[in-house]
């Protein structure tokens, strides 16, 4: 993946929000959105699938982890005998870890540069981690976006898709209605200026490729495989969640959509809250532009996703592994 804003507890109706996009060659091979396990017995996982090295760019678990990945550009530092980064998702999503356990030996296993987003919502947590950096970032509410670099760098993408993502999310009346709009955004093709472009090493013109939303490459080898969305709504005192995929062929036309609606998640995180099973699941699929209408919400007592960070005591030493 290679683009992605999250929004957390941004908004009270809708607490969670994630718009994403898969930028890969169309010659390597993928599944869409559906249920799957890495192997017989394993955690099952929604989400799209890597048939090449078998892991994922974006999953969740009914048990309320999620996890998303996007590369970091750096040639310099690029070794292609480095496993696969997609390996790290369901990793992540099958663990009974705690993130710094987690992170202590994923950061040392050899992988190229990456973003990792981990959350495990039965904990209330979220993270931020990248093994270009030193240890993982508690993310607490607000609107954050990734893509080729590190966690909000400013580039020109990033930047329009954070303010398309809280502008959609405030001025959206309906889940419909707020999927139009961050499908509408994750396919732009604004080209910025050549001065506002970052240099990473790939040379001017690839920057120039790589520059939109949606990518494209003029042979059409490479460019924007799907779109992703996670949408949580509050329907009166629970969460139902809604993820959708966009995916799209080289040649264009159609885009295929596929929806699975999760009940009464992401749980509770209070002890003894929390789901263990997610109701109504079911992947549905259709050759359409639009989305299938929703529930209205009423207005009821309400509480976020994100337990509060203990505070702590004065004197007392700051933990190193966030």
């Amino acid at each position: 993946m290679c683009l992605l804003t999250l929004a957390l507890d941004e908004n009270r109706r809708f607490p969670l929000v994630i718009a994403a996009n898969r930028d890969e060659f169309f010659a390597r091979p993928a599944s869409r959105l559906a249920w799957w396990t890495p192997e017989p017995g394993a955690t099952q996982i929604l989400g799209g699938r890597d048939l090449d090295a078998g892991g994922t760019w974006l999953g969740l678990t009914a048990e309320g982890r999620l996890a998303m990945l996007t590369n970091v550009r750096d040639p310099s530092r690029h070794d292609p005998s480095a496993p696969s980064r997609g390996r790290i998702v369901p990793e992540w999503l099958a663990a009974r870890e705690r993130v710094d356990r987690f992170w202590m030996r994923t950061a040392l296993a050899g992988y190229n540069g990456f973003n990792l987003i981990a959350a495990d919502f039965s904990l209330g947590e979220c993270y931020w981690a990248s093994n270009t950096g030193s240890h993982p970032l508690r993310l607490e509410r607000g609107v954050y976006g990734i893509s080729n670099a590190g966690l909000d760098t400013p580039w020109p993408k990033v930047l329009s898709l954070k303010s398309r993502t809280r502008e959609a999310i405030t001025q959206s009346g309906s889940v419909d209605e707020l999927a139009n709009r961050l499908f509408e955004a994750l396919s732009d093709r604004q080209m910025p200026s050549d001065d506002e472009l970052p240099e990473t090493g790939v040379g001017l013109e690839r920057e120039r490729l790589l520059a939109p939303a949606f990518i494209r490459s003029p042979d059409q080898s490479y460019g924007t495989r799907c779109s992703t969305l996670i949408i949580t709504e509050r329907v009166n005192r629970h969460n139902v969640t809604h993820v959708l995929e966009r995916s799209f062929a080289s040649h264009g036309g159609v885009a295929l959509l596929r929806r699975a609606t999760l009940n009464h998640w992401p749980p509770r995180y209070n002890a003894g809250d929390a789901v263990p099973a997610v109701q109504g699941g079911v992947v549905s699929e259709s050759e359409i532009d639009g989305v299938s209408a929703t529930a209205t919400v009423r207005r009821t007592r309400v509480r976020s996703l994100l337990r509060p960070e203990p505070k702590r005591r004065r004197g007392a030493p700051v933990s190193g592994s966030a």
